[in-house]
């Protein structure tokens, strides 16, 4: 994804967005334009800075643990014929209850701060993650393994060496689909319960009448998601150039 697609995109949206404003002429209370919501925006920055980076502190937090979660649960699942056995399909079946419904669980067994967000946005990031790095580590081409047999290499030492590196690219397909759904964990959990956060601001604005402040809220929130995503696929491509180069001086 580059900066001039983006920007492009930005601008076919913030078109469209103007004509149907004004092909419906809808009042300012159901659909602000874009340039009242960028006064309004400009008016509440300060309002919109805090609570944005309450927004962001949650949704670090739960990307960091729920991918190092993910990793290790993936790990341990391709190690392990017989953990894979038994927990793979229980990490299946717990999709089958939607994650949104356990908010307010959540919130009444953690509270209303900042906990409560961070454990929503691990719970909706850590399957997407464990999933895509676990196809990655089992989907081994079969010679490596012969190799590994004739070479006596034990597991960890496989893994380390072929599996890891062999999978990188998959895990990173998975951290930049994390990304994207853990600003919405952390935004579902602020709109159940909290004080702070562009959730709670978003259901402030909403309670008030103030449809532009609202929109601003949403706006900013989608432009932190989508640096996030940038970042993370940065970081993702980065990572598994270094390890496939570092194995490929191994090799040689």
């Amino acid at each position: 994804m580059r900066l001039q697609d983006i920007l492009l995109a930005l601008l076919i949206g913030l078109g469209l967005w103007h004509a149907l404003v004004i092909l419906t002429d809808a009042p300012h209370f159901i659909l602000p334009s874009p340039w009242r919501v960028a006064q309004a925006a400009y008016n509440s920055r300060v309002i919109l800075l805090e609570n944005a980076w309450v927004t962001i502190i949650e949704v670090g937090l739960g990307l960091v643990i729920g991918s190092l979660l993910g990793v290790v649960t993936a790990i341990q699942l391709a190690m392990s014929k017989t953990a894979e056995r038994l927990m793979l399909p229980i990490l299946v079946f717990t999709q089958a209850v939607p994650v949104f419904a356990l908010a307010p669980l959540l919130t009444l067994w953690f509270g209303y701060g900042m906990g409560s967000k961070v454990i929503m946005a691990v719970l909706i990031i850590y399957f997407p993650v464990t999933s895509a790095f676990h196809d990655g580590l089992t989907r081994i081409d079969s010679g490596y393994r012969d190799l590994s047999v004739s070479m006596r290499a034990g597991k960890w030492t496989f893994m380390r060496h072929v599996q890891i590196p062999n999978a990188l690219p998959s895990l990173g397909s998975g951290l930049r689909l994390a990304a994207v759904y853990a600003p919405i964990g952390a935004v579902i959990g602020e709109w159940v319960g909290a004080s702070k956060g562009l959730g709670y601001l978003m259901l402030l604005a909403n309670g008030r009448a103030k449809i532009d402040l609202m929109f601003a809220s949403l706006i900013v929130l989608a432009c932190l998601t989508v640096i996030l995503h940038i970042g993370v696929g940065m970081l993702a491509t980065r990572l598994t150039r270094f390890t496939q180069g570092t194995c490929g001086n191994r090799k040689t």
